[in-house]
Formats: structure tokens, C-alpha cells, sequence
């Protein structure tokens, strides 16, 4: 039987998989899973490919080509040294160097592939990838979508029933959404819709002028002008942009960014993830702009879908997996390393034009989120026992991430910090897995609360490991507890995830203690429409409380009442965008509220 293997040529990094025993795996490229798609000449005239090249970029960007995908097609060249090439012949010393690596893995020649493309890529853009392959000394025996690709790398052509399915692909350098589906073994794309020029590297760039900000007000010098410093801070930028996926902030050093006059000039700055957000918040909401464009295209509702997949490196940044799923109500499914995804289904759909027979893919994942115990305030209360969410069910491990958290007043100086695994809002209502004292707390200045960046690590085996550390004195402390964790196949997943929805839906049935007070104190029973999210039922049975009680200014509470009014009328009507804009109106309103007289 030949050898086919399957191929991801990306934006920013690119890999290669093939199946055996029937699972789609990996082949590594020397010491990395996946290559950088980066070609360089060095002054010498020697070419770089993948690690190599990329490292070069930080010393010489004018003999290094980055990106070259969003190329694909056009009538073009880039120039390296001293010569001019076409981007299907850059993209062709990605496909050689990579098919290299895995020759040097499999020990045996490998000249067929199956590759994939873009959903949306135009058929110059295809035939050109087409063109890369055979130059790179491929016959390309299929040239496969990347929505197709990663459908089958869930194995959801093997579930059996009718799915509709929205991939959602971000990677370094396009975007796009296709709506899939998958019935009786046959996977079709219905539509999609995307950004050629848009991703990770836009992400980068909107940090760059940041940091390049920062630096100039520090130094009175933009190091944009100068073309070393500004590939240093591209790379700058792109580390913090990773570190900002799994830590609420990231400090950017690079020491001699510039000199004036003889003097060295450095960049030392920390970048709280919240600025990130705002950088990019745009643009992820543009990608949204695109999900409802392929949706309107294939004929069907966002209610429609069975489910969402994530592919793509920058959907591990939490805002885009917070507003895709604030946007589809539907949680988008990461249980296939992002970077990975494509490649292994070129991989199946390789196999299966092979012959192959293949199982689903088993992949590690967490099956119940982990977190800590916190107090909240709401509506200018204090809420103990909330449940703050570090790590969430179904992240693929090994993973990490961490949060900073405060004291509750200056003078405090020690913190216990209780361990959980569970779904709840509520803390105690979750499997306490440990707890640990952190004392001798220092605040970071005269009459500030105490800071703690506690940091969850899990790895392999489901250990958790767990660790603090004082961001006042620096004082670290650290524990370990088990969590049990499961090899899960695409059906498991669903099903876990049906059965952990009805538990969330069951967080609002027990109100917050002093919802629970107010009801004591009014017998009349809270009617709220159904089909309402939990977060809007609970406000509105906080705002019926309130107008019920009558206390507090009589125009406010009018006001309140008929916020309340329209809200429920929207919610009969079954007027999504309208219950949504009068849910947010009225949060507004018990807020101002209650720093007011209520």
C-alpha cells in the first residue's frame, strides 16, 4: 500500500500527518510537531526553512519571507538576496523541507500528499497550491478544504446522523467560518465566508504599535523607523500575544532596542490582557460579522448548528472563545490541538483515498473545569463562595493558565485558596480537591489590597498543580492535587457536554444569599417568561423583587418597572436581538440603581 500523507500548509506553520493502526498522528519535523513557514537567505546565500529562517527575521527582515499564504495566487514575487520568487516557489521550500522531515521519520521515500486550502480560496489560489506540491516533488493527490479537514479530524463524518457544523478557523494569517455538512459519510461545504488578511499577525501588529508606543514615550523615539527594532518587536509581540492566552498580563523586555547618541535605550513594559482585548476586540468582532454572513449564505439560524470547531493557534486567545460563544450560545469544541487539526484530517482524508481503515481519534481533555474560591461584589454587595474558573471542561491538555487575584482590604495579609473541580456558580457546591494558606502578604503600594497571580498547571497524567505568588514581595506557594481525567472520543464528548449543561442550567435555581433573603421577605412568587438564558432570568427576578419591595425613588423604580415590561415582551416575541439589547439596558439600570438609592 503507497504512502500518502496529509498536509497543512499554513500561514504561519505547517505540518504533516499520517494514519496508522487507524489514528491520524503527527510526524514531527525533527524536535517540533509543526514547522514555521518562514523562508530565508542568509548574507552567504544559503536558504532557511522553518526554525532556522525564523530566527533570522529578528537580524535580517529583508532576507526573510513571512506569511507568503496570503500570496497564493497573485501575480507576484518577493525578493530574498539577491533574487525574486514567486510565492509557490517560497511555499514550495516550506512542502521540500517538510517533506524531508518526514522522509527522515518514516525512512522511506514519500512523494504523494494530500493538501489542504482555505474554504474561500479562489481557484488560482488552489491551482497554484497545487503548483507548490508538485514543485516540492509531491504528486498532490487531492487538494481538500480546511473545514472538510478538520470535520474529519473530529471523526464527525463517522457519527452517523445529519450535522450542520460552523468551523471556525483563525489562524496566523487568514480567517475563515465555513458551515459544514456531514451526512451519511459525505461532508459538504455549504458556505463560508472570511478574511484573507486577517489573524495572529494582525493580532501582532496592533501589539507592535503598543509597545512601539510605550517606547517612544519613554524614549521620544518610534522604533518602527528602524527595521531591525521593529522585526525585535514583531517578536516581542507575538511571545506576549501567547503568554496573554494563559496569563492575565505578559512583560515585554528587550534590553538595546535602540541607542541614541551612544546610549542604550531598552523596552521594559507589562501588558495586562484586558489592553490586548481592547487591541483586537474589532477584529474578532468582524470574524462574528463573517459567522452570520456564512449562516444568512447556507439558510439556517446559529440555533441551527450542532456544533462549532475551533482551528487555528489564534483561537486560543479567551476573547475570541468568549465572544464566539456569547454570540452562538454553543461551545466551541477545542478537544483537537487548534494547530493540529487540519493536518490530521489531510491525514484521514489520505488514508481513506489510501484505503486505510481508520478508528476515531482518542484525544486527553479535561473533563470538568478547575478554579478557585472567590468573593464577588454585586450590586455593591459582597458575595462569598463564588466560583472563579481558571481552567474550562474540555481544554486539551497539558495546559496552563493563571489570574491575579486581590485581597479585599490593604491591611489583609493572608489568603486561603481553595482548590475546585466542578461546572457551579457556586464554589462549595463543587468537588473541593485542596486548599493551602498563603501569608505574610505585601501590597504592591501604600493603601492597596494585596495581589496573588495564582497559576494552574495540568498536565498529562491529571495532575494539577497548583501555585501563588505574592506580586508585592514575590513570595511563591505551591500545591499539587490529582484529578481524575478520561480519554474521550468525539460521542463522549457530546455527551458529557449535554449532561454538564443541565447542570449549568441549574445554577440559578439557588439564589445568591441575598436574593434568597429578599424572598423570604415577599411571598409573591417571581414569574419570568421561558426560553431566557439563566444570567437574564436571575436579573429579572432581582429587578421584580425590587419594584415589589417599593422602596427607593419612586420615578427610578418606574423607570425599572418598565425596563422589566419590555423585556418581557421581547421575550414572548421570540425577538433574540431585541432581548439581548433590553437584558443589557436593564443591568444598567440596577446598577446605577443601586449606587443610587436602592
Amino acid at each position: 500500500m503507497s504512502t500518502i500523507i496529509g498536509i497543512d500548509l499554513g500561514t504561519t506553520y505547517s505540518a504533516a500527518a499520517l494514519v496508522r493502526d487507524g489514528v491520524p498522528y503527527i510526524i514531527p519535523h525533527g524536535d517540533e510537531r509543526i514547522m514555521p513557514s518562514v523562508v530565508g537567505v542568509t548574507p552567504q546565500g544559503a536558504v532557511l526553512v522553518g526554525a532556522p529562517a525564523r530566527n533570522q527575521y529578528v537580524v535580517y527582515p529583508e532576507r526573510t519571507a513571512r506569511s507568503i499564504k496570503r500570496l497564493m495566487g497573485q501575480d507576484t514575487t518577493v525578493t530574498l538576496g539577491d533574487r525574486a520568487y514567486t510565492p509557490q516557489e517560497v511555499s514550495a521550500l516550506i512542502l521540500r523541507e517538510l517533506k524531508r522531515g518526514v522522509e527522515a521519520q518514516l525512512g522511506q521515500p514519500v512523494d504523494q500528499a494530500v493538501i489542504t486550502v482555505p474554504a474561500y480560496f479562489s481557484d488560482a489560489a488552489r491551482q497554484a497550491t497545487r503548483e507548490v506540491g508538485e514543485l516540492a516533488g509531491f504528486t498532490v493527490e487531492r487538494i481538500i478544504n480546511e473545514p472538510t479537514a478538520a470535520a474529519l479530524a473530529y471523526g464527525l463524518d463517522r457519527a452517523g446522523e445529519r450535522q450542520l457544523v460552523a468551523v471556525y478557523d483563525l489562524g496566523g494569517g487568514t480567517f475563515d467560518v465555513s458551515i459544514v455538512e456531514l451526512d451519511a459519510g459525505v461532508v459538504e461545504v455549504r458556505a463560508s465566508h472570511g478574511d484573507t488578511h486577517l489573524g495572529g499577525d494582525d493580532f501582532d501588529e496592533a501589539l507592535v504599535g503598543l509597545l512601539a508606543e510605550r517606547f517612544r514615550q519613554d524614549h521620544g523615539v518610534d522604533p518602527r523607523d528602524d527595521r531591525r527594532a521593529l522585526a525585535r518587536l514583531t517578536r516581542a509581540a507575538e511571545d506576549a500575544k501567547i503568554a496573554l492566552s494563559s496569563q492575565p498580563f505578559a512583560r515585554v523586555r528587550e534590553e538595546y532596542l535602540l541607542s541614541e547618541g551612544g546610549r542604550p535605550l531598552h523596552l521594559d513594559v507589562e501588558i495586562l490582557r484586558a489592553e490586548f482585548e481592547g487591541l483586537i476586540g474589532g477584529m474578532v468582532e468582524g470574524t462574528l460579522r463573517s459567522l452570520d454572513a456564512a449562516l444568512a449564505d447556507a439558510g439556517i439560524a446559529a440555533e441551527g448548528l450542532d456544533h462549532v470547531l475551533f482551528v487555528g493557534g489564534s483561537t486560543r486567545i479567551p476573547l475570541v472563545w468568549r465572544m464566539v460563544y456569547e454570540h452562538t450560545d454553543i461551545e466551541p469544541e477545542t478537544a483537537i490541538n487548534p494547530d493540529e487539526a487540519v493536518a490530521l484530517g489531510a491525514g484521514v482524508q489520505a488514508a481513506i483515498i489510501a484505503g486505510e481503515p481508520l478508528d476515531a481519534i482518542l484525544v486527553d481533555v479535561t473533563p470538568h473545569s478547575l478554579g478557585i474560591a472567590v468573593a464577588e461584589w454585586q450590586f455593591g454587595m459582597l458575595v462569598p463562595d463564588r466560583y472563579s474558573v481558571l481552567i474550562e471542561r474540555n481544554t486539551t491538555i497539558p495546559t496552563a493558565r493563571s489570574e491575579v487575584y486581590a485581597a479585599l482590604a490593604p491591611d489583609q495579609t493572608a489568603i486561603e485558596i481553595k482548590i475546585y473541580q466542578g461546572e457551579h456558580a457556586t464554589a462549595s457546591r463543587n468537588t473541593l480537591l485542596g486548599s493551602f494558606l498563603f501569608d505574610q502578604l505585601r501590597p504592591e503600594a501604600a493603601g492597596q489590597p494585596p495581589r496573588v497571580t495564582v497559576r494552574f498547571d495540568f498536565d498529562v497524567d491529571g495532575i494539577v498543580h497548583v501555585s501563588a505568588v505574592d506580586r508585592g514581595s514575590g513570595k511563591t506557594a505551591n500545591t499539587t492535587v490529582t484529578s481524575s481525567h478520561t480519554r474521550l472520543s468525539p460521542a463522549d464528548i457530546d455527551r458529557t457536554r449535554a449532561d454538564l449543561d443541565e447542570l449549568e442550567l441549574e445554577d440559578w435555581d439557588i439564589e445568591d444569599a441575598e436574593d434568597a433573603e429578599d424572598a423570604g421577605e415577599d411571598e409573591t412568587a417571581i414569574v419570568v417568561p421561558e426560553g431566557l438564558s439563566a444570567g437574564t432570568r436571575g436579573l429579572l427576578e432581582r429587578a421584580r423583587r425590587l419594584v415589589a419591595r417599593g422602596t427607593g425613588d419612586a420615578a427610578n423604580l418606574a423607570v425599572l418597572e418598565a425596563a422589566i415590561a419590555g423585556l418581557e415582551a421581547a421575550a414572548r416575541g421570540g425577538e433574540r436581538d431585541e432581548v439581548a439589547a433590553r437584558t443589557e439596558s436593564l443591568l444598567d439600570l440596577l446598577y446605577e440603581m443601586d449606587e443610587g438609592e436602592l
